[in-house]
């Protein structure tokens, strides 16, 4: 699970100044569920690589995976995998040339092998093209335990109560191998539950060596983020009528829904309603059962839905079709979003005194796209790894803004301009220059693993914002952007419709758990080739890009 934005520990929160709200027309609410396309253009590219995704039913892919299933040990054997090794499969891929990019988690012995996931790639035909993955070599550990269970509980609780997190109790514990970093051990993984100190839920994963019984790690499983909208203007929502009743429901779009926990801070909450099919008035009040958040939040999962299915062929966050569901009004004053793996849903707060709600369209894609991470890549939410999957919602959430183009909530480079976290008008980040929010890195560093995920993540969207648009100053839709590189070579941008599917692949086809930076430049160098060629102006923009963020 991740926050939208990071918190410091012990500090008060700064309370977020009052966002101005117009004059909003009312439109008609149940509307057909086909995409606006005629928004697309800047999100697609003219052309159709052979490479790029096609998009399963949910019988071809349900095929697809059965296939794989029935030959994973036929798989582990021709990939050199060991005697005590097994796979697991997890996702599959297609390209439109018919090569299939399979994704599969270890184990060995029995337990979960944490770090070891891998993708094989195969060809039209059934040839085999390859393998990626973290670990190289054959797994080998002792899985004789010498820490009792109970002491890795201990530490585990230690842990979650030194990040000042309340009501800790521990949810689960397991012996898991873990190879992570590329030395695999027997370890245990605890989960501690309970609540952050801002009130977010807590689901603190920390890996404990089960033989000398140190922590080797530990990552936070919370990923922080017709009707009036307060951010995007009026819009159009499929609903479903029920009786007399008009519900919150996207049928069209894999049945979506938009619960109210009215200060709750657990459980699915409920349904929204309304007689009349008009949602919210454009401006949110501190009633707990306010619709203007619900609007924002359904508009935001209809256009990240029309965004992944239009760019990438991708329908849903599974890509099976179904929809995560929306929660909002979440705790009293709560200024966050986040994500939640355990309940497969988008939550939201209401902000500095229940009415500066943090569901903009921006905040949405972002909070929708941990879960496109969670099953693909499923990259790990710590270090660079972490500050990788805090770009990826970064950068798709930029892609779905654009997508829209929506007249209220132009498309920028600028992530939670819209919410006024700050409360002082600017935005939470910057992808053209990282830095400029105070706390972001612009370039890599051996440093940078030890920043907040958040902070982590200003490289890989500073090359995003290079790879797209290039550098130095220039205006996009009204906001001036000036991009600097580390070496100062001026970097020369392909167009953000190729940055994206170049992104896309590298995440679905050649991440894994435990990608860095410099895995991420290899995966967006097997993309671009495998998308325009090896030696293509695109694959040496990439290669341009990650050298002018010092990821070489």
């Amino acid at each position: 699970m991740s926050a939208f934005y990071a918190r410091h520990r012990r500090t008060a929160l700064a309370a977020a100044t009052a966002l101005a709200a117009g004059s909003l027309l009312v439109t008609a609410g149940t509307a057909t569920g086909a995409p606006d396309t005629a928004a697309a253009s800047a999100a697609q590219t003219a052309a159709v690589p052979a490479a790029m995704p096609v998009q399963l039913s949910p019988a071809a892919r349900t095929a697809l995976l059965k296939a794989a299933e029935g030959r994973t040990a036929d798989t582990a054997g021709k990939i050199g995998l060991g005697a005590q090794e097994e796979l697991v499969v997890r996702d599959v891929v297609q390209d439109r040339d018919g090569s299939v990019h399979t994704r599969y988690e270890r184990t060995f012995g029995g337990l979960p092998v944490l770090g070891g996931d891998l993708v094989v790639h195969t060809s039209g035909a059934g040839k085999h093209l390859g393998v990626t993955k973290n670990v190289k070599a054959e797994i080998k550990a002792d899985l004789t335990a010498e820490v009792p269970a109970a002491k890795a509980k201990t530490q585990a609780l230690s842990a979650s109560e030194a990040a000042d997190a309340e009501k800790s109790a521990v949810e689960s514990s397991r012996k898991v191998v873990w190879a992570a970093d590329g030395e695999p051990r027997l370890a245990y993984e605890t989960v501690v539950g309970g609540l952050q100190a801002d009130g977010t839920p807590n689901e603190l994963h920390v890996i404990t060596d089960a033989v000398s019984g140190e922590k080797i790690h530990e990552f936070q499983g919370v990923h922080t983020g017709t009707g009036k909208t307060m951010y995007s203007g009026s819009v159009t929502l499929n609903t479903t009528l029920s009786g007399s009743t008009y519900q919150l429901t996207d049928s069209t779009r894999g049945g979506h829904k938009t619960y109210n926990l009215a200060r709750g801070t657990s459980g699915t909450g409920t349904l929204f309603t309304d007689a009349d099919d008009i949602w919210g008035t454009g401006v949110a009040s501190s009633s707990s059962t306010d619709q203007t958040a619900a609007t924002d939040a359904a508009y935001g999962a209809q256009k990240t839905w029309d965004f992944y299915k239009s760019t990438f062929n991708r329908s849903g966050i599974r890509n099976d079709g179904k929809a995560a569901y929306s929660r909002v009004h979440y705790g009293n004053a709560y200024v966050n979003a986040f994500w939640q793996d355990s309940c497969f849903c988008m939550t939201y707060g209401d902000g500095s005194g229940n009415t500066h709600p943090l569901t903009s369209l921006d905040v949405a894609a972002h909070e929708m796209t941990h879960g496109v991470t969670s099953v693909t890549a499923k990259l790990t939410y710590s270090g660079e790894s972490g500050g990788l999957n805090e770009a990826t919602s970064d950068i798709l959430a930029t892609g779905t803004e654009f997508y829209a183009a929506n007249a209220t909530d132009t498309g920028d480079y600028l992530i939670g301009e819209k919410i006024n976290i700050n409360g002082n008008g600017t935005p939470l980040r910057y992808m053209d220059k990282p830095s400029k929010d105070g706390a972001s890195a612009d370039y890599w560093s051996s440093s940078l693993g030890s920043k907040d995920v958040h902070y982590s993540s200003g490289p890989a969207n500073h090359f995003f914002y290079l790879l797209s648009e290039g550098s130095g100053a220039k205006t996009i839709n009204g906001v001036s952007y000036n991009s600097p590189t580390y070496s100062g070579t001026a970097v020369t941008g392909i167009g953000r419709a190729k940055a994206l599917q170049i992104w896309y692949k590298a995440l679905t086809t050649y991440m894994t758990s435990t990608t860095k930076y410099a895995g991420a430049r290899t995966a967006t160098l097997s993309a671009a080739t495998s998308l325009y060629g090896s030696g293509s102006a695109e694959y040496n923009a990439v290669n341009a890009a990650w050298a002018a963020v010092n990821v070489k």
